[in-house]
């Protein structure tokens, strides 16, 4: 049974609300590393960001495919 969290303000989140707002946040990451890219003059820091944000598209693909299967146990775990 996945554990649930509780956040300030009483708001409770379960494991795959949490996943999902990682991976959203995750996502903007990525964006951001891509747009300082475009940005830099400078080659090796756009180098840089562009690694960075590869490296978060593969946390991402790895995350993804797993957030329907979390939030189907979470509501599993509802009932019990």
């Amino acid at each position: 049974m996945r554990s649930y969290k509780n956040f300030e303000g009483g708001r409770i989140m379960t494991v795959g609300s949490t996943v999902k707002q990682a991976v959203a946040s995750l996502k903007n990451a990525k964006e951001s590393f891509e747009q300082f890219a475009l940005e830099s003059n400078n080659e090796q820091t756009k180098q840089l960001y562009v690694q960075a944000a590869e490296q978060t598209m593969a946390i991402l693909q790895t995350l993804e495919p797993n957030v329907q299967q979390i939030e189907r146990e979470d509501a599993e775990n509802k009932s019990f």
